[in-house]
This record gives C-alpha cells, sequence and structure tokens, in this order.
C-alpha cells in the first residue's frame, strides 16, 4: 500500500513538472518570436522615455525585443541548472547588466560591445553541447562579462533620461531578466542537466547549435559595422 501512494505521488509529481516545463517552454518560444518580429519589423532602438512608467515598460520589454540578449540569458538559465546554487549565475548576470548600465552612464569606454556579446552568446552554445559539466567559475566569469556589455549595449538607448525614469528601467530590466532565467533552469532541471553523469538530451544539443549560430550571424554583422 505503501510503496502504491509513493509511486503514485511519484508519478504526480512528474506530470506536474513535465506541464510546468512546456508552460515554461511555450513562454519562452513566444519571448523568441517576438524579438524575431521586433527585429524584423526593425522597431527602433532610441527610446523616447519622459516617465518612470515608461522607463518601467522599456525596460521590460528591451531584454524580450533584443534578441541577443534574450538568447544570452536562456543560455544562462539553462546552463546554470547543472548546479546546485546555480541560480547564483543568473543574479551575477542580472548584476553585471546592471553595472553595465552605470558604466554608460557615467561615459566610461567599454569597447566592441556588440562583437563581445556575439562572442558570449557562441561561447553559451558550446557549452550546451558539451558533453561535460561546465566550471562554475568560468560559466560565472562569461555571463558576468555577457551582462556587462550587455548593460552598456542597453545603456545607449537611455542617455538623458531622468532620474526616476532611469530607476524603473533598471527595475523593469532586472525583473525580466531574471523571470526568464529562472524559467530556461526550471526547464534544464526538468531535463535532468543537474543530474551526475547525465547524458545530455539531444534538444540541448540543437538550442546549443541554435545558439552558436545566432552567435556568429551577430559577430559577422558587428565585424562588417565596426571595420567596413
Amino acid at each position: 500500500m505503501f510503496k502504491t501512494k509513493l509511486s503514485q505521488s511519484r508519478a504526480w509529481e512528474e506530470f506536474y513538472t513535465l506541464k510546468l516545463m512546456h508552460r515554461h517552454i511555450g513562454a519562452i518560444a513566444a519571448l523568441i518570436l517576438i524579438s524575431l518580429l521586433s527585429s524584423l519589423s526593425r522597431t527602433p532602438i532610441d527610446h523616447t522615455i519622459s516617465n518612470y512608467w515608461e522607463g518601467f515598460l522599456w525596460g521590460l520589454a528591451d531584454p524580450v525585443i533584443s534578441l541577443d540578449c534574450l538568447v544570452g540569458i536562456v543560455a544562462i538559465g539553462l546552463l546554470s541548472s547543472v548546479f546546485v546554487g546555480g541560480a547564483a549565475i543568473a543574479g551575477y548576470y542580472v548584476l553585471a547588466t546592471i553595472l553595465g548600465v552605470v558604466i554608460h552612464l557615467f561615459q566610461l569606454n567599454l569597447p566592441g560591445t556588440e562583437i563581445a556579446i556575439a562572442i558570449s552568446t557562441i561561447v553559451f552554445g558550446t557549452m550546451l553541447m558539451m558533453s561535460n559539466q561546465p566550471n562554475f567559475m568560468v560559466l560565472a566569469l562569461v555571463a558576468i562579462s555577457a551582462g556587462l556589455f550587455q548593460g552598456y549595449a542597453d545603456a545607449e538607448s537611455i542617455i538623458g533620461v531622468g532620474m526616476m525614469p532611469l530607476v524603473t528601467y533598471i527595475l523593469g530590466i532586472t525583473l525580466t531578466l531574471f523571470a526568464v532565467a529562472m524559467s530556461a533552469r526550471d526547464i534544464g532541471l526538468a531535463m535532468g542537466m543537474g543530474k551526475i553523469n547525465r547524458i545530455l538530451p539531444w534538444k540541448m544539443s540543437i538550442a546549443g547549435l541554435a545558439l552558436c549560430a545566432i552567435g556568429i550571424v551577430f559577430l559577422s554583422n558587428s565585424i562588417s559595422k565596426t571595420y567596413l
């Protein structure tokens, strides 16, 4: 009797875990679609922010309409599921993004922003395709570097806004990044990314390959803009 109840409990737990994973996948897929449509429609990069509410809304939207940022944080969330304390990696990325915004607002130069973001996307994709678990410190450093450059790039579109709109903009970015990263982390956990001696799911390999392809496209475009 006890074994039967235990097996039923595990079955229900697996069912809800699978259902939650599908919801997260659907939500992230919708965000990626929105990002692609924004890119195709050439949504203007420069924002007209005149009050704190517009700042908050643009903060929520920027990580979504910026495809390189979106795929980067999804990759960080997936990779963070390998580690027990992997949620800290997403936290490092978000804090680094905020620091990148501050660096730009203080008019400090951070060269090669777009190239660095593209390279970090390729690195994340490569890590997803690796059969061995990535090193925690290496992943954390790459996440911090990507966050710095991403925040610096985002700040280019909000130069000249007031203090309150800036604060709400940063708050919006933080909420969106954490939501996407934690959703991606839940997907990775549901797929067994954190298990010892795991067998890499083929879906993760495809995701890593897609990230590498996106990163290569962004890198090519960035090099063309910079040197041609």
